[in-house]
Protein backbone atom coordinates (compact mmCIF):
# COMPACT_ATOMS: atom_id res chain seq x y z
CA UNK A 1 0.00 0.00 0.00
CA UNK A 2 1.42 3.00 -1.07
CA UNK A 3 2.03 6.21 1.33
CA UNK A 4 -0.34 9.05 1.40
CA UNK A 5 1.37 12.65 1.66
CA UNK A 6 1.17 15.17 3.73
CA UNK A 7 -2.23 17.50 3.09
CA UNK A 8 0.47 20.45 2.05
CA UNK A 9 0.43 19.09 -1.91
CA UNK A 10 -2.00 20.85 -3.85
CA UNK A 11 -3.79 17.76 -5.91
CA UNK A 12 -4.04 18.67 -9.50
CA UNK A 13 -6.58 16.00 -11.34
CA UNK A 14 -6.15 15.09 -14.49
CA UNK A 15 -9.82 14.43 -14.71
CA UNK A 16 -10.18 13.85 -19.01
CA UNK A 17 -7.82 10.70 -18.32
CA UNK A 18 -10.09 9.18 -15.80
CA UNK A 19 -13.62 10.22 -17.55
CA UNK A 20 -12.30 8.23 -20.75
CA UNK A 21 -11.43 5.13 -18.51
CA UNK A 22 -14.47 4.95 -16.70
CA UNK A 23 -16.04 5.04 -20.10
CA UNK A 24 -14.45 2.06 -21.17
CA UNK A 25 -14.79 0.02 -17.54
CA UNK A 26 -17.95 0.70 -16.50
CA UNK A 27 -20.97 -1.35 -18.12
CA UNK A 28 -23.19 0.68 -20.45
CA UNK A 29 -26.14 0.33 -18.24
CA UNK A 30 -26.48 3.24 -16.37
CA UNK A 31 -28.88 6.04 -17.73
CA UNK A 32 -30.29 9.41 -16.49
CA UNK A 33 -34.04 10.23 -16.48
CA UNK A 34 -33.58 11.03 -20.40
CA UNK A 35 -32.87 8.01 -20.75
CA UNK A 36 -29.03 8.94 -21.75
CA UNK A 37 -25.90 6.72 -20.57
CA UNK A 38 -24.02 8.09 -17.41
CA UNK A 39 -21.72 5.15 -16.65
CA UNK A 40 -18.71 7.07 -17.51
CA UNK A 41 -20.00 9.93 -14.77
CA UNK A 42 -20.70 7.41 -12.27
CA UNK A 43 -16.95 5.37 -12.40
CA UNK A 44 -15.34 9.27 -12.42
CA UNK A 45 -17.72 10.04 -9.49
CA UNK A 46 -16.18 6.69 -7.81
CA UNK A 47 -12.47 7.47 -8.57
CA UNK A 48 -13.01 11.40 -7.40
CA UNK A 49 -14.60 10.75 -4.27
CA UNK A 50 -12.29 7.59 -3.36
CA UNK A 51 -9.54 10.18 -3.78
CA UNK A 52 -11.03 12.96 -1.78
CA UNK A 53 -11.81 10.55 1.10
CA UNK A 54 -8.66 9.20 1.01
CA UNK A 55 -6.32 12.12 1.13
CA UNK A 56 -8.53 15.01 2.28
CA UNK A 57 -6.50 17.66 0.28
CA UNK A 58 -6.13 21.08 1.36
CA UNK A 59 -5.79 22.33 -2.00
CA UNK A 60 -6.87 20.59 -5.27
CA UNK A 61 -7.83 21.32 -8.95
CA UNK A 62 -9.78 19.28 -11.42
CA UNK A 63 -8.17 19.96 -15.41
CA UNK A 64 -10.73 18.91 -18.16
CA UNK A 65 -9.97 19.21 -21.73
CA UNK A 66 -12.12 20.85 -24.17
CA UNK A 67 -11.76 17.96 -26.33
CA UNK A 68 -12.43 20.47 -29.35
CA UNK A 69 -10.94 19.49 -32.95
CA UNK A 70 -8.45 22.35 -32.75
CA UNK A 71 -5.99 23.92 -30.16
CA UNK A 72 -2.78 26.13 -30.25
CA UNK A 73 -0.99 22.50 -31.29
CA UNK A 74 -3.20 21.75 -34.05
CA UNK A 75 -2.51 25.09 -35.37
CA UNK A 76 1.33 24.41 -35.46
CA UNK A 77 0.87 20.59 -36.59
CA UNK A 78 -2.57 19.94 -37.71
CA UNK A 79 -2.18 16.09 -37.75
CA UNK A 80 -1.89 16.63 -34.00
CA UNK A 81 -4.17 13.69 -32.41
CA UNK A 82 -5.24 13.44 -36.07
CA UNK A 83 -5.02 9.36 -35.69
CA UNK A 84 -7.30 9.38 -32.92
CA UNK A 85 -11.45 8.01 -33.73
CA UNK A 86 -14.11 10.66 -32.55
CA UNK A 87 -14.97 10.82 -29.44
CA UNK A 88 -18.50 8.44 -28.78
CA UNK A 89 -21.55 10.40 -29.27
CA UNK A 90 -22.44 9.96 -25.37
CA UNK A 91 -19.44 10.86 -24.00
CA UNK A 92 -19.78 15.25 -24.36
CA UNK A 93 -22.77 14.85 -21.94
CA UNK A 94 -21.04 12.79 -19.55
CA UNK A 95 -18.57 15.33 -19.70
CA UNK A 96 -20.49 18.29 -18.64
CA UNK A 97 -22.06 16.00 -16.24
CA UNK A 98 -18.45 15.09 -14.71
CA UNK A 99 -17.61 18.89 -15.29
CA UNK A 100 -20.77 20.04 -12.89
CA UNK A 101 -20.20 17.08 -10.37
CA UNK A 102 -17.13 18.50 -9.69
CA UNK A 103 -18.28 22.58 -8.69
CA UNK A 104 -21.38 20.65 -6.70
CA UNK A 105 -18.65 19.07 -4.78
CA UNK A 106 -17.10 22.68 -3.80
CA UNK A 107 -13.27 21.78 -6.18
CA UNK A 108 -11.78 24.22 -8.52
CA UNK A 109 -12.35 23.04 -12.34
CA UNK A 110 -10.42 24.44 -15.08
CA UNK A 111 -10.97 24.30 -18.53
CA UNK A 112 -9.79 26.27 -21.84
CA UNK A 113 -10.47 26.29 -25.66
CA UNK A 114 -6.89 26.63 -26.82
CA UNK A 115 -5.48 24.59 -24.14
CA UNK A 116 -5.06 21.20 -23.13
CA UNK A 117 -5.50 20.02 -19.60
CA UNK A 118 -1.79 19.26 -19.40
CA UNK A 119 -1.32 23.16 -20.03
CA UNK A 120 -3.53 24.03 -16.99
CA UNK A 121 -1.95 21.54 -15.13
CA UNK A 122 1.66 22.72 -15.56
CA UNK A 123 0.50 26.10 -14.95
CA UNK A 124 -0.89 25.92 -11.51
CA UNK A 125 2.05 23.83 -10.84
CA UNK A 126 4.04 26.84 -11.27
CA UNK A 127 2.01 29.28 -9.62
CA UNK A 128 1.75 26.70 -6.54
CA UNK A 129 5.79 25.90 -6.99
CA UNK A 130 6.62 29.67 -6.63
CA UNK A 131 4.21 30.31 -3.36
CA UNK A 132 6.35 27.25 -1.75
CA UNK A 133 3.50 24.19 -2.29
CA UNK A 134 4.85 20.88 -4.04
CA UNK A 135 2.10 19.24 -6.69
CA UNK A 136 0.45 16.19 -6.89
CA UNK A 137 -0.19 15.14 -10.31
CA UNK A 138 -3.47 12.93 -10.56
CA UNK A 139 -3.02 11.28 -13.66
CA UNK A 140 -2.17 7.96 -16.17
CA UNK A 141 -0.76 10.28 -18.72
CA UNK A 142 3.15 9.73 -19.27
CA UNK A 143 3.28 13.30 -20.57
CA UNK A 144 2.87 15.00 -17.28
CA UNK A 145 5.99 13.51 -15.62
CA UNK A 146 8.01 16.11 -16.82
CA UNK A 147 6.60 18.68 -14.34
CA UNK A 148 7.46 16.33 -11.83
CA UNK A 149 9.94 17.88 -9.67
CA UNK A 150 11.42 17.27 -5.81
CA UNK A 151 9.01 17.12 -3.25
CA UNK A 152 6.33 16.50 -6.23
CA UNK A 153 4.10 12.78 -6.48
CA UNK A 154 3.25 11.62 -10.17
CA UNK A 155 0.20 9.45 -9.06
CA UNK A 156 -1.96 7.24 -11.06
CA UNK A 157 -4.80 6.87 -8.21
CA UNK A 158 -5.78 3.22 -8.02
CA UNK A 159 -3.48 1.51 -10.40
CA UNK A 160 -0.16 2.04 -10.97
CA UNK A 161 0.96 3.53 -7.74
CA UNK A 162 3.48 6.34 -7.39
CA UNK A 163 6.57 7.94 -8.42
CA UNK A 164 8.52 10.71 -7.25
CA UNK A 165 11.37 12.66 -9.15
CA UNK A 166 13.93 10.02 -8.96
CA UNK A 167 11.09 7.32 -9.27
CA UNK A 168 10.38 8.91 -12.75
CA UNK A 169 14.50 8.91 -13.36
CA UNK A 170 14.57 5.30 -13.08
CA UNK A 171 11.36 4.53 -15.14
CA UNK A 172 12.13 6.29 -18.01
CA UNK A 173 15.81 6.88 -18.11
CA UNK A 174 15.90 10.40 -17.79
CA UNK A 175 15.27 13.22 -15.79
CA UNK A 176 11.63 14.98 -15.95
CA UNK A 177 13.31 18.31 -16.95
CA UNK A 178 14.20 16.48 -19.94
CA UNK A 179 11.28 14.42 -20.62
CA UNK A 180 9.84 16.62 -23.54
CA UNK A 181 12.72 16.36 -25.53
CA UNK A 182 12.89 12.97 -24.71
CA UNK A 183 9.73 12.83 -26.12
CA UNK A 184 10.62 15.12 -29.17
CA UNK A 185 13.66 12.27 -29.76
CA UNK A 186 11.52 9.25 -29.70
CA UNK A 187 7.74 10.42 -30.96
CA UNK A 188 4.64 10.21 -29.03
CA UNK A 189 2.21 7.92 -31.29
CA UNK A 190 -0.71 8.39 -29.13
CA UNK A 191 -0.36 11.98 -30.03
CA UNK A 192 0.70 11.55 -33.25
CA UNK A 193 3.87 13.10 -33.04
CA UNK A 194 6.54 11.60 -35.17
CA UNK A 195 10.06 11.12 -33.74
CA UNK A 196 13.65 10.58 -35.60
CA UNK A 197 13.48 7.15 -37.23
CA UNK A 198 15.37 4.45 -35.10
CA UNK A 199 15.16 6.59 -32.11
CA UNK A 200 13.52 4.43 -29.63
CA UNK A 201 13.31 4.98 -25.62
CA UNK A 202 16.65 3.46 -24.38
CA UNK A 203 18.66 5.61 -27.67
CA UNK A 204 16.96 8.77 -26.57
CA UNK A 205 17.74 8.48 -22.67
CA UNK A 206 21.31 7.45 -23.51
CA UNK A 207 21.30 10.92 -25.86
CA UNK A 208 19.25 12.68 -22.76
CA UNK A 209 21.94 11.26 -20.32
CA UNK A 210 24.70 13.15 -22.31
CA UNK A 211 23.06 15.94 -23.50
CA UNK A 212 20.95 18.07 -21.03
CA UNK A 213 18.88 19.35 -23.71
CA UNK A 214 17.92 18.94 -27.39
CA UNK A 215 19.77 22.69 -27.70
CA UNK A 216 22.60 20.92 -26.33
CA UNK A 217 22.71 17.72 -28.88
CA UNK A 218 22.70 19.54 -31.78
CA UNK A 219 25.07 22.11 -30.70
CA UNK A 220 27.27 18.67 -30.00
CA UNK A 221 26.14 16.86 -32.96
CA UNK A 222 29.19 15.61 -34.24
CA UNK A 223 29.81 14.15 -30.44
CA UNK A 224 26.98 11.79 -30.65
CA UNK A 225 29.42 9.18 -32.79
CA UNK A 226 32.10 9.15 -29.92
CA UNK A 227 28.91 8.14 -27.48
CA UNK A 228 29.27 4.36 -28.27
CA UNK A 229 25.87 3.85 -28.95
CA UNK A 230 25.44 1.21 -31.68
CA UNK A 231 25.24 3.10 -35.44
CA UNK A 232 26.75 6.14 -33.76
CA UNK A 233 27.85 7.47 -37.31
CA UNK A 234 24.74 6.54 -38.42
CA UNK A 235 22.76 8.12 -35.28
CA UNK A 236 24.00 11.58 -35.86
CA UNK A 237 23.24 12.00 -39.70
CA UNK A 238 19.52 11.01 -38.79
CA UNK A 239 19.58 13.42 -36.00
CA UNK A 240 21.04 16.11 -38.64
CA UNK A 241 18.63 15.41 -41.15
CA UNK A 242 15.19 15.62 -38.76
CA UNK A 243 16.44 18.24 -36.53
CA UNK A 244 13.19 20.56 -37.91
CA UNK A 245 10.87 17.82 -36.85
CA UNK A 246 12.75 17.36 -33.66
CA UNK A 247 11.96 21.14 -33.08
CA UNK A 248 8.79 21.10 -34.10
CA UNK A 249 8.23 17.80 -31.74
CA UNK A 250 9.34 19.60 -28.65
CA UNK A 251 7.01 22.70 -29.26
CA UNK A 252 4.50 19.57 -28.82
CA UNK A 253 5.40 17.55 -26.14
CA UNK A 254 6.35 20.63 -23.90
CA UNK A 255 3.52 21.25 -21.22
CA UNK A 256 3.11 25.31 -21.51
CA UNK A 257 3.47 26.33 -17.85
CA UNK A 258 3.21 29.90 -17.99
CA UNK A 259 -0.83 30.35 -19.64
CA UNK A 260 -2.29 33.69 -17.73
CA UNK A 261 -3.47 32.22 -14.94
CA UNK A 262 -4.24 34.37 -11.43
CA UNK A 263 -4.68 31.57 -8.85
CA UNK A 264 -3.43 31.67 -5.45
CA UNK A 265 -3.21 29.17 -3.12
CA UNK A 266 -6.43 29.82 -1.41
CA UNK A 267 -8.27 29.46 -4.98
CA UNK A 268 -7.69 25.84 -4.22
CA UNK A 269 -8.87 25.08 -1.41
CA UNK A 270 -12.10 22.82 -1.59
CA UNK A 271 -15.38 23.77 -0.43
CA UNK A 272 -18.03 22.02 1.54
CA UNK A 273 -20.05 20.57 -1.32
CA UNK A 274 -23.41 22.15 -1.89
CA UNK A 275 -25.34 18.70 -1.14
CA UNK A 276 -28.97 19.63 -2.04
CA UNK A 277 -27.23 20.59 -6.00
CA UNK A 278 -25.74 17.05 -5.89
CA UNK A 279 -28.84 15.64 -4.79
CA UNK A 280 -30.47 17.15 -7.55
CA UNK A 281 -27.69 16.06 -9.93
CA UNK A 282 -27.53 12.59 -8.63
CA UNK A 283 -31.46 12.38 -9.04
CA UNK A 284 -31.24 13.56 -13.00
CA UNK A 285 -27.98 10.60 -13.20
CA UNK A 286 -30.37 8.52 -11.19
CA UNK A 287 -27.99 7.64 -9.14
CA UNK A 288 -28.32 5.75 -5.92
CA UNK A 289 -27.11 6.36 -2.34
CA UNK A 290 -23.83 5.31 -2.31
CA UNK A 291 -22.22 8.28 -4.07
CA UNK A 292 -24.84 10.40 -1.65
CA UNK A 293 -23.55 9.29 1.62
CA UNK A 294 -19.86 10.02 0.46
CA UNK A 295 -20.82 13.32 -0.47
CA UNK A 296 -21.83 13.93 3.05
CA UNK A 297 -18.59 12.50 4.29
CA UNK A 298 -16.57 14.61 2.73
CA UNK A 299 -18.86 18.03 3.77
CA UNK A 300 -18.62 16.50 7.38
CA UNK A 301 -14.76 16.29 7.09
CA UNK A 302 -14.44 20.13 5.71
CA UNK A 303 -17.13 21.43 8.32
CA UNK A 304 -16.12 19.39 11.38
CA UNK A 305 -18.92 18.04 12.08
CA UNK A 306 -20.27 14.46 12.01
CA UNK A 307 -21.67 13.17 8.98
CA UNK A 308 -25.56 13.23 8.40
CA UNK A 309 -26.99 10.36 7.34
CA UNK A 310 -28.71 10.02 3.85
CA UNK A 311 -32.25 8.84 3.55
CA UNK A 312 -33.22 7.28 0.13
Amino acid sequence: MPTVEPPTLVYLIDASVYVFRAYHSQLPDMLDVERRPVHAVFGFARFLGDLLERTRPQRVAVAFDRRLATSYRNAIYPLYKANRAPAPPDLAVQFDYCRELCARLGLAVFVDAEFEADDLIGTLAGLMRAQGIPSAFITRDKDLAQLVRMGDLYWDFGTRGQMGYHEVERRFGVQPERFADYLALTGDASDNIPGVPGVGPKTAAALMRAFRSIDELYAGLARVSALGLRGGRELRDRLSEHREAVYLARRLTRIVCDMPLAVTAADLRPRIPDLAALDALYDRLCFGPVLRHQARRLAAALSGEPAARTSV
